[in-house]
């Protein structure tokens, strides 16, 4: 049984989630809005659209860029501080990390700022497709052209990098640090196993598969860009080289957003017509929502489960209990 509260927000849903018993909806058009009970809020964060967001590493706030330049950090109580500013600039992309790291890039610079204050600057030749920390320490993954620079963000050391052809467009660790996965231009994803740089394709998207999601464990990793939510297998020694991914929750329409949940093997699917269904990787499906409002754009589950938090690309949005 699941019981649905919707609302209205007006603006495109750039990143529904939880901090705590608080929903957190950064939208569109500047501002994060928190739902806790009957209670909503607003907060206007940024002068412009927020262009990108995520939680942090600790899960206690809501990491924002906007194409005003700023990189804000907003609490479930609604206080919001400054990371950095970088006027005339477009921050495209966030990362949370470690001990209150927050990485940030716009164009080909990627930027940390430590817990600590300090500031790390990285330069590329091309721009900045994606970042990722690691699951422990302070390396930082920069998707780019042509692969992924590896940097450890706190120290001098020389960068890393692995290589693998055309545009690379988003990143991430496996939970277990073990692998890296990006997604690319070119509508595939590749993967590399770390300790030996082993490369690892995966093929046969119609679409870009822009959202990735680590099921609990780390068995499977979730992506959209196909009529499925497709999720490859990572329990093997070669990862998901020579074998059959599972898709789950197969409909006419495109996936657009897939979130793992946070206990169970059960990932939640959004599409492109607003539907969003929950399906265990049996293969057994809960339809959450009906279609509506244009494609899903964001999807976050509570730390225990039992709430979805939701967007669409036409502002509406909301809160899902799975009873």
């Amino acid at each position: 049984m699941t019981q649905i509260d919707e609302k209205a927000f007006g603006a495109y849903v750039v990143e529904s989630l939880f901090l705590g018993d608080t929903a957190v909806f950064a939208l569109g058009d500047g501002t994060i809005s928190r739902v806790t009970g009957e209670d909503e809020q607003t907060t206007e964060v940024h002068a412009g659209a927020v262009l990108a967001a995520t939680r942090s590493r600790d899960g206690k706030a809501l990491i924002t860029g906007g194409d005003d330049g700023l990189i804000a950090v907003t609490d479930a109580a609604g206080t919001v501080e400054t990371v950095a500013e970088r006027k005339g600039k477009w921050i495209d992309q966030v990362a949370g990390g470690p001990s209150g790291a927050v990485a940030f890039a716009s164009g080909r610079r990627a930027e940390v700022r430590l817990g600590d204050g300090r500031e790390r600057v990285f330069d590329l030749p091309r721009a900045v497709g994606g970042l990722a920390f690691a699951p422990k320490g302070l390396r930082l993954a920069v998707a780019r052209y042509d692969g992924v620079t590896l940097w450890w963000a706190g120290t001098e050391a020389a960068p890393a990098s692995l290589e693998w052809k055309g545009a690379h467009i988003a990143a991430s660790f496996s939970p277990d640090g073990k692998y890296l996965v990006t997604a690319m231009q070119d509508s595939q994803l590749h993967g590399w196993r770390l300790d030996d740089g082993k490369d690892m394709r995966m093929s046969g998207y119609p679409s870009k598969p822009r959202s990735l999601s680590w099921s609990a464990k780390g068995r499977f990793l979730a992506s959209s860009g196909a009529n499925a939510a497709v999720l490859w297998p990572f329990h093997y020694k070669d990862g998901p080289q020579g074998k059959p991914p599972l898709q789950l929750g197969a409909r006419e329409v495109l996936v657009t957003r897939v979130a793992c949940h946070p206990r169970e093997e059960i990932v939640a699917v959004g599409y492109q017509d607003g539907m969003i269904m929950a399906v265990r990787f049996d293969e057994e499906e809960v339809l959450l929502r009906r279609p509506g409002d244009g494609p899903v754009t964001a999807l976050g589950w509570d730390d225990r489960g039992t709430r979805l938090a939701f967007g669409t690309e036409q502002g509406a949005g909301g809160i899902v209990t799975v009873v």
